[in-house]
């Protein structure tokens, strides 16, 4: 097997404590990595590196962990630009939102969907994403939610469950049938192709008593939870994420105190996964990381790519946003975009720059990731290996 040696790196985040100088980030000045087959087989000191049968020499330029970018919505179709320019434009606009979205998408065929997935799994790659993950929830009915998870799982791993996007207009006038639905029939067609199960818990989807079915329900066939939690506004999607034992309860824009405290103590078992792509889009409170994080709560950061709220797939871009208006520091914004990511998505092999890890790296055209947030709208990510290929 060929081993690879990325030489001459300035400054290198391995997101491993023990390996670097002792912060969260890991970081090792001068460094080197050598990567054996899929795999990271060392780290360390430029100077002490072994003898590789190929080397790449970094000329003095920072090397990060892959991104983990674990929520997103990538299998749709359609365009919802008149929706932002109208919200932009502070007009209003009722096409519909998430439903003009599903009837894009039943109406797209399967090699329409899959070449948009492609689209944008190539377009994160090359912002430095190395791991996605992805859910259903454009299509609400049995074959078009099963045919979405089956087109996403033949592309990454990480593949949600999220029938319960929304209510579909098919059941508008019998929400409880369709909750029946989306825990019954639906759910056996789905759960083949995903390993999570996620529910929108929100005022005008799912309340309380319907989420806590859908995710039991998922439970018991093998899929573990995550939530859409508090992002428009309070409600049980946080607290009900702790009880159960959620991976991540994701967006978080608003919580009392009580949800924060629950969130911290819970930060072995879920993260509080902020999504500031969000905000931007529709000019909305920004979640406050630094109020969790100060109280103890692991924190992932993720784009929410979508084609409504959230059209980026820029993990970059999210830092930054982190960075300017989270309150969170460069460092903290960048280990929640790897190793955070990693956490919410309970992966130990990814997020990290550790012998052992898959071989996930992103270099950078910058002396330190710093520059992720210091230059924002900057590319920056000049190469990208993904399972120890260079795929950038």
């Amino acid at each position: 097997m060929t081993t690879t040696a990325i030489t001459n790196i300035g400054s290198l985040v391995t997101n491993d404590p023990a390996l670097g100088d002792g912060s969260p980030l890991g970081l090792i000045q001068d460094a080197a990595v050598v990567i054996d087959g899929e795999t990271v087989a060392w780290v360390g000191p430029a100077d002490k590196a072994p003898a590789a049968d190929e080397s790449f020499d970094a000329r003095g330029r920072a090397v990060i962990p892959g991104f983990v970018d674990s929520h997103s919505h990538l299998v749709f179709a359609g365009d919802r630009t008149a929706e932002f320019n109208a919200r932009m434009s502070g007009r209003s606009y009722s096409a519909g939102g998430i439903r003009t979205t599903v009837a894009a998408t039943r109406a797209a065929s399967d090699a329409e969907l899959e070449a948009n997935l492609l689209r944008h799994l190539d377009e994160a790659r090359r912002q430095g994403t190395t791991t996605f993950e992805t859910k259903s929830g454009y299509g609400l009915t049995v074959a078009d939610e099963a045919r979405a998870l089956r087109i996403a799982a033949a592309h990454t791993e990480e593949v949600t469950y999220l029938g319960a996007h929304i209510v579909s207009p098919d059941y508008a006038e019998d929400p409880a049938g369709y909750v029946d639905l989306v825990t019954g029939e639906m759910l056996t067609a789905c759960a083949p192709y995903a390993r999570w199960v996620d529910v929108f818990c929100e005022k005008g989807a799912f309340d309380g008593d319907q989420a806590r079915a859908i995710l039991t329900a998922g439970a018991a066939a093998g899929l573990i939870p995550r939530v859409h939690a508090n992002q428009l506004s309070y409600g049980p999607g946080v607290q009900l994420a702790v009880e159960l034992e959620a991976a991540s309860a994701d967006h978080c824009t608003h919580l009392t105190d009580a949800d924060v405290d629950a969130l911290a103590q819970a930060a072995d078992t879920t993260v509080a996964t902020l999504l500031p792509g969000a905000e931007f889009s529709t000019r909305a409170q920004w979640p406050d990381a630094r109020r969790l994080i100060d109280a103890g709560a692991t924190v992932a950061l993720s784009t929410d790519c979508n084609p409504g709220s959230s059209y980026t797939s820029s993990m970059p871009f999210c830092i930054a946003l982190a960075v300017r208006d989270m309150r969170m520091t460069p460092d903290e914004a960048l280990w929640s975009a790897t190793a955070g990511g990693a956490r919410a998505l309970r992966r130990t092999d990814v997020g990290v720059v550790t012998p052992g890890a898959r071989a996930d790296l992103a270099l950078l055209d910058a002396p330190s990731h710093v520059h992720l947030a210091y230059r924002p709208g900057v590319p920056l990510v000049s190469a990208v290996w993904q399972r120890g290929v260079r795929a950038v």
